[in-house]
C-alpha cells in the first residue's frame, strides 16, 4: 500500500543522515527507500558501494573537522 502512495504522490524524503555538509542521505517516510546525493547533487539511489563512499566521505570529513577546531589559534595563523 506505501509503495502504491509513492507511486500515484511521489516519494516523501526525511535527511536519515548527515554525510557532509553537503552530501546526505535520505529515507522516503513511506516506502523506506533510501538515496543519496550524488556530486551534481542530484539524489541516487543509495547502493552498497554509495553507502561505502559515504562512509569513507564521513570519516574524512570527521578527521578534517576535528582536526581543525583541534588547533589553536596561534597554529592557525603560522
Amino acid at each position: 500500500m506505501k509503495k502504491i502512495f509513492c507511486s500515484i504522490f511521489g516519494h516523501h524524503y526525511s535527511i536519515s543522515k548527515k554525510v557532509t555538509s553537503h552530501i546526505k542521505e535520505y529515507k522516503c517516510i513511506h516506502c523506506q527507500k533510501e538515496v543519496t546525493t550524488d556530486v551534481s547533487g542530484n539524489l541516487s539511489a543509495l547502493t552498497p558501494e554509495l553507502q561505502d563512499i559515504n562512509r569513507t566521505l564521513e570519516h574524512i570529513y570527521q578527521r578534517r573537522h576535528t582536526a581543525s577546531h583541534a588547533q589553536t589559534p596561534a597554529q592557525q595563523v603560522a
